[in-house]
């Protein structure tokens, strides 16, 4: 399934993530795979399975999130989340 979430707000962080273009993440939707590391992170989730967690994304080929690694988002999600709960 497309992924036709807005993520205008979080498009500057999708620029400086890697890219990557293979494996588990080929065209997933780092914006979203950001958004769920944030909400796991803040809830300090402490239990990660993150092959399931890229397979439950939707896939995305729009915007910066284009070609961009999922694997980065959700950990950069997560530290951002991190550091936000306290």
């Amino acid at each position: 399934m497309a992924c036709n979430k807005d993520h205008s707000n979080i498009q500057h962080i999708m620029c400086s993530l890697p890219f990557d273009q293979g494996g588990l993440g080929r065209h997933k939707c780092a914006a979203c795979a950001y958004e769920k590391g944030y909400q796991d992170g803040f809830n300090h989730v402490e239990t990660i399975n993150l092959s399931q967690i890229l397979n439950e994304l939707d896939e995305s080929q729009a915007q910066a999130q284009r070609h961009k690694s999922p694997h980065a988002a959700y950990a950069k999600g997560y530290l951002d989340g991190i550091t936000d709960s306290y």
